[in-house]
């Protein structure tokens, strides 16, 4: 069986831009607003599943009350934990760490941020997250509230993109893609894109 998963990208935080994996920034006025937005005559769901980073899990509590839906928070599905990157801007890390940004940037699956998260750890964590979401709630339809790096690898693997590819993969704020997972044969189908442009 299969599970319809409407991905949905937090919205713009407080502290603005940078590699923001494991710090836990809350939503600025725009982002809600954002979030607001993309919801807006979407749906219906069955469930809300989050990541539990506040730019997430925040957002996520307001829609399941409103809306009077089980909510869940599934800390696998949090972003990639960038190590001593944390917290820095790419153009600050252009400065003194040029050679190993680009080295990233060429191929997150090759190269480890010093301190971080490896990509193949990252990705056997969200598959294994969304195989359990697909087996526990199959034939549902599941709001997930996540993180640019997590529907990076949905949706690159949903294209059949090339692992030096998943940074091509453009994912703003508050934007909504459909998917259908499939985990019979470990599939993912790419439905639509049905955000804000």
């Amino acid at each position: 069986m299969s599970l319809h998963l409407d991905l949905l990208r937090h919205g713009e935080t407080v502290s603005g831009g940078g590699f923001r994996g494991r710090l836990d920034d809350e939503l600025s006025t725009t982002g809600w607003t954002q979030l607001r937005a993309a919801v807006a005559d979407k749906g219906p769901w069955q469930r809300i599943v989050s990541s539990p980073l506040r730019r997430c899990a925040g957002f996520a509590a307001e829609l399941a009350e409103q809306q009077q839906l089980p909510l869940e928070l599934e800390p696998d599905l949090r972003e990639l934990d960038f190590g001593d990157w944390e917290g820095r801007t790419a153009a600050e890390l252009m400065i003194e760490h040029s050679d190993e940004l680009g080295r990233f940037w060429r191929d997150p699956y090759g190269y480890t941020p010093p301190g971080g998260e490896p990509v193949t750890a990252f990705e056997s964590r969200i598959l294994a997250a969304i195989e359990r979401l697909t087996d526990r709630c199959a034939g549902e339809r599941v709001l997930l509230i996540t993180h640019a790096g997590v529907m990076r690898l949905l949706l690159a693997q949903a294209r059949g993109l090339l692992r030096e590819r998943l940074l091509e993969v453009e994912v703003g704020h508050g934007e909504l893609f459909g998917l259908r997972t499939g985990f019979a044969d470990a599939t993912l189908w790419l439905e639509e894109r049905c955000g804000l442009s």
